[in-house]
Order: structure tokens, then sequence, then C-alpha cells
């Protein structure tokens, strides 16, 4: 038995026990991990770097191209780390920063998933009063609240969470600090604490979830109503991705969360948890992408200019 003040350090769970299976964790984590960094990488340089994108969808897309980097590189680097060094040790303050990040990006995620839901109904629904109800300075404070909403939640958690007093080791489920695996291992009746939280919680993830499903049923409306197919087709374009970005989220952190006790074990936990911590982050640039030229288009020439540039350079070195 133990508490939380004589805990140093926090151990992780291994992917496995083998120094083989432990590389190919290392390089398959790797892979997604590349995958993340170069897709929104791309798109966060492609939408500074192109006026043509200089637009709300576009401003809210490089923040959720932001929120994708920084909550993969949360997890994933000292996932990797740990199991190409044969360790599962994290450092106490380590884990509550993990926490920290983790959860702020998330909800700070999920809040901006919100404000372009209501970017979409009005580019749609009110389509003469878009650039009013969103001009640059409504942009930026409604991407502020979504970052501001975000920290302060996280702070909310991570502060009740780390001062629960802990009584069965410190032995962590999961490959990285999540709420859920740390609450085990508190003390009787202690995780109480965390209920008023979780109501919290509760309401404003449904405050945001109906608002979502309200503008996507008024969006819904409105295109069925364009007379022409080719109209309708460009308006389901503008929204199918943003739709299946939220679908994606939604449906990943709430079978991780909200589960059945009785389909519950150790090895379900770990792959829910890779599919809503780490597949959304590598996935979203590709969903954005694959129906949007124009984002193709800014990205293709972003990486010919790249791929062009050495080729000057050796012309200009040969001629000299």
């Amino acid at each position: 038995m133990s508490n939380s003040s004589s805990i140093f350090e926090f151990l992780l769970l291994a992917f496995a026990d083998t120094r083989e299976l432990q590389l190919l964790h290392f390089w398959l984590f790797l892979g997604i991990y590349l995958a993340a960094l170069l897709g929104n990488g791309l798109i966060i340089t492609a939408i500074a770097c192109d006026h043509r994108l200089h637009t709300p969808m576009y401003f809210f897309l490089l923040n959720l191209s932001l929120l994708d980097l920084g909550c993969i590189s949360t997890t994933v680097p000292k996932s990797m780390a740990n199991s190409l060094w044969d360790t599962r040790a994290i450092s106490y303050a380590g884990c509550a920063a993990q926490v920290f990040l983790f959860v702020f990006l998330m909800s700070a995620e999920y809040c901006l998933l919100t404000v372009m839901a209501y970017d979409r109904y009005v580019a749609i629904c009110k389509p003469l009063h878009y650039g009013t109800l969103l001009g640059s300075r409504a942009c930026v404070h409604m991407a502020a609240a979504a970052w501001g909403c975000g920290f302060l939640y996280s702070l909310l958690h991570t502060t009740t969470t780390f001062s629960i007093p802990l009584c069965h080791g410190n032995a962590v489920d999961q490959f990285f600090c999540e709420i859920p695996q740390i609450l085990k291992l508190a003390c009787s009746d202690a995780y109480l604490r965390e209920v008023g939280v979780i109501v919290v919680s509760v309401f404003v993830i449904l405050g945001c979830f109906v608002f979502i499903v309200l503008s996507y049923v008024q969006i819904f409306r409105a295109v069925l109503r364009i007379p022409s197919e080719q109209g309708r087709h460009k308006a389901f374009s503008m929204c199918l991705p943003h739709l299946a970005v939220v679908s994606l989220f939604l449906s990943t952190v709430v079978f991780a969360y909200l589960k059945p006790l009785s389909i519950s074990s150790p090895f379900l936990d770990l792959v829910v948890a890779v599919l809503y911590s780490e597949v959304p982050p590598a996935v979203n640039p590709l969903i954005y992408s694959m129906r949007n030229q124009e984002l193709q288009d800014a990205v293709w020439k972003l990486m010919t200019g790249w791929f062009s540039e050495p080729t000057k350079l050796f012309y200009a070195a040969a001629i000299m």
C-alpha cells in the first residue's frame, strides 16, 4: 500500500515482453507519428503560405492540425522511447504534464470541431452574412475560446485527479497516463471528488454534441433545397470532411470511455486507446484533403516548390 505523496514515478503498460515485439511497436508508432507529422505539417504550411486559403474554414483547419500534432506528440514519443529503451517508467511530474496536455488538446479539439460546425452552417445557410458573422476578428475570438475552454477544462481535471490519494500502487494499465487508469489506483471512495468534474464534463460534451447535430440538421435541410445537382454536390463536399472527422473523433472517444464493463479487457482498452489517441491525428489530414481540390493544389504547389529548389540550386552552382 502506498499513497500519492510517496509516488515519484508511474509504470506505464508495456506493449510486449520480448525485444522483437517492443521494436515492432516502436517502428509501428514511428510510422503513425511520421504520417501525422507529415500530413498535418503540410496542411499547416500550405494554409499559412497560400493567400487563397486565408479564409475562416482553412483558419480553423490550421488550428485543428496544430491540435492534432500536439495531441499525438503528447503520448507517442514517450511510448516509443520506453519501447526502445526497454523501460516503463514515467515521472510523477511527467505523468501529470501528459494528462494535462492530452486533456487540454483533446477538449480544445472538440470545442474547435463545434466551432467548425457553426462555420459550415453559416457558409451554407446564411452565405450573404458569412463575411459579417465570420470576420477575421470573430474567427480569432472563436478559436481562442476553443483553446481557452480546453485549457480551463484540463486544468480542472488534472488538479482534481492528482489531488486524489493513491493507494493501489503506481502501475498504469495504459501506454500513456490516462485519467480513468489513474483513478483505478485511488483509495476507496476518494474518486468521488472527480464526480463533480464528470457531471460538468457530461453537460459540456452533450451541449457541443447537440449544437453540432442541430447545425447539420439545418445544413442538410438547406442543401436539399438547392435546385442544381452541382450546387448540392459542392455543398456536401464542404461538409462531409468535417462530418467524417467529427464522427471519427466522437465514435472512438465515446467507445473508449463508455464501453460496457462486460467487454472491457486490458487488450481492448489498449487497442481503443490507440484508435482514439493516435489514429485521428494521422487520418484527419487525409480526410480533409481527399475531396478538397483547393487544398490539394496548395499542398502540391508547396511540395513541388520544395523538390524543385535543390534542382535550381544545383543548376546555379553548375553554371558558376
